[in-house]
């Protein structure tokens, strides 16, 4: 099943021709290099992450940025690799946050990743529990933004 993000539609880039994938094979996969907060996200979520990712890097906080590409089967060793060099978690869901992937992430980094990992709790970054609006000015406050995002994860790591 493919999940449809309406905040792709208009995004731009160089994709390679289209082939068949055997998705079993699929996983997470680094995006970004860093060093001081590993950042995950899906879909869209992936690209805020990135965005942030080039914000932060002017103010010498470098995030490593994993996609996740493919929820279920959830393969993250990928993840875990970048959280024994970040040892900081921020976890990107444009979903609510009750039932949510982030929460699914967060729990597979506790019970995988031995204990002193990681050196604060994680971020989970995500949408208000409450209908999506439907009005601009209702989703101007509504859906995350990157600069939100940037302080969320300065004031994370101003606690290490």
């Amino acid at each position: 099943m493919y999940i449809d993000d309406r905040w792709l539609y208009d995004l731009e880039t160089d994709l390679p021709p289209i082939k068949e994938y055997d998705l079993a094979s699929q996983g997470a996969k680094k995006i970004r290099e860093g060093t001081d907060i590993t950042l995950v996200g899906n879909s869209h979520g992936t690209h805020l992450c990135m965005e942030a990712a080039k914000q932060l890097e002017s103010q010498n906080i470098q995030c490593e940025v994993i996609d996740l590409r493919i929820l279920n089967p959830l393969r993250i060793d990928v993840l875990f690799d970048s959280l024994k060099r970040t040892r900081n978690l921020c976890v990107m869901d444009e979903d609510w946050r009750n039932c949510g992937m982030a929460g699914e992430i967060i729990a597979s980094v506790i019970e995988s990743c031995p204990m002193g990992t990681l050196l604060t709790s994680p971020l989970r970054l995500t949408l208000p529990d409450a209908p999506a609006p439907t009005s601009k000015s209702l989703e101007q406050i509504y859906y995350l933004k990157v600069e939100e995002i940037c302080q969320k994860i300065k004031m994370l790591l101003d606690c290490v």
